[in-house]
């Protein structure tokens, strides 16, 4: 019996992702847990295992293909059926498509295997094959193809679901990418040569999330910012009094990690800011664990990896944590967990020399703390001007969560313990 394994849903609102290597070929025998593809979503680099002891009896899409969630990945030829016995379950009363669901602890990745019917057993004619199973989809039906179409389609960069196809049941053959891709030729040729003065890519994974996710902050939470600035030049005195310790260990350690604990004992004492809203229950969400996101700035775009329980943790841990967390982000390597559950947001857009801002809130959270450069400024100590070391705070919150007295009372609570760091040591 043959099995056709789709694309699962992998978590975290991955809606698809590129192919970037295949583990198998046509013909080979593999077993389950064995990786079959290496694929890039918006978040992370993930191998995609087999559910199923089996042979590879087709492979769907080439390195480079970007697919959906439930778009075909490989058919399995399960071992025990075969020969006269398939045939035989073929010729049975048709059956629907239906899901069995993939028990598959420890790889990383939950989904479903489709149980094929009758349509498992696709007929090998190039032209008369469908390359996948249609199912419902939440946006637009897909498009019915032929092998031979859908890979012309590719190499032309049409998106075949665009293409009317003149098939049977309107199955878009090749001839149909043909003419679509003349017709598409014929309109933009006039716009050739101004085309040569501008460069056009095709949007990253992690950007086409990015602008998903700023549109719906922006769209669903009530952007208040507040911005101060606080004086921590008995921080510095007290980073540099320890960075050739942590050299010595391989380590750097910046003002960031007594941002973070400053923010995470600060929110103890103000809920409203670790908390979300549910108004389709009527409800308030107030978190009791302080797990904080920390914006990376990658070649590949910007990724928020999560700090878990931050306020139980010494400043030497979250600095082990934070450099852990950023050579993983720059090698590719978060998972999943690295993103999950993160209660509230901090950007450090000072360390690339960004002094003010306002940072747009990762939403569903309550707010998110943005740091920037810090400025060596003459300030006034004890009525005497003094050269001081001014860091900018910029604080975005949903002004439907967070009123605005809470908002000021907790930045200057931050301000506090960044004055006086040796303080927030002692909590």
């Amino acid at each position: 019996m043959r099995y056709i394994f789709k694309f699962p849903d992998i978590g975290e609102g991955i809606m698809e992702g590129k192919i970037l290597e295949w583990y198998v070929q046509k013909g080979q025998e593999i077993k389950s847990g064995d990786p079959i593809v290496k694929m890039e979503t918006d978040k992370i680099v993930t191998d995609i295992p087999s559910p199923k002891d089996g042979i590879i009896s087709a492979v769907f899409g080439k390195d480079g293909d970007l697919i959906n969630v439930e778009d075909p990945l490989i058919e399995l030829e399960i071992k025990g059926l075969a020969g006269a016995e398939a045939q035989q379950a073929a010729k049975e009363k048709a059956k629907p498509m239906t899901e069995e669901t993939v028990d598959e602890k420890g790889f990383g990745v939950v989904g479903t295997i489709e149980v094929a019917g009758d349509s498992a057993f696709l007929p090998s004619s190039d032209e008369a094959a469908t390359t996948e199973v249609t199912s419902a989809g939440p946006t637009r039906k897909k498009a019915l193809a032929t092998p031979v179409a859908r890979a012309m389609a590719k190499d032309y960069g049409i998106d075949i679901n665009e293409v009317p196809g003149s098939g049977p049941a309107g199955r878009v053959m090749k001839t149909d990418i043909k003419h679509f891709h003349q017709n598409v030729q014929q309109q933009t040729a006039p716009q050739d040569m101004a085309e040569a003065r501008i460069e056009i890519e095709d949007l990253s994974q992690i950007r086409k999330t990015i602008a998903r996710r700023m549109s719906e902050s922006k769209h669903n939470a009530a952007h208040m910012t507040v911005i101060e600035e606080v004086e921590i030049s008995e921080l510095i005195k007290l980073r540099e009094s320890h960075k050739d310790q942590f050299a010595d260990e391989g380590l750097k350690i910046t003002y960031l990690p007594f941002i973070l604990k400053a923010v995470a004992v600060a929110l103890r004492r103000f809920p409203s800011l670790n908390s979300e809203i549910d108004l389709e229950k009527n409800k308030m969400i107030y978190k009791k664990y302080y797990n904080l996101g920390v914006a990376v700035d990658t070649e590949e775009g910007l990724v928020v990896p999560v700090i878990r329980d931050v306020d139980k943790r010494s400043v030497r841990e979250i600095v082990l944590e934070l450099n852990a967390l950023s050579q993983k982000a720059r090698e590719r390597k978060l998972t999943l967990d690295d993103f999950k559950d993160g209660t509230f947001s901090v950007t450090n857009y000072g360390s690339i020399g960004g002094t003010f801002g306002v940072p747009v809130i990762n939403y569903p959270q309550a707010a998110i703390l943005g740091v920037g450069r810090i400025l060596k400024t003459p300030v006034v100590k004890n009525d005497n001007i003094e050269i001081g070391y001014v860091l900018p705070l910029s604080m975005s919150v949903d002004h439907r969560i967070v009123d605005g007295g809470d908002a000021a009372r907790f930045i200057n609570m931050v301000k506090e313990f960044l004055a006086d760091p040796v303080s927030l040591l002692l909590i």
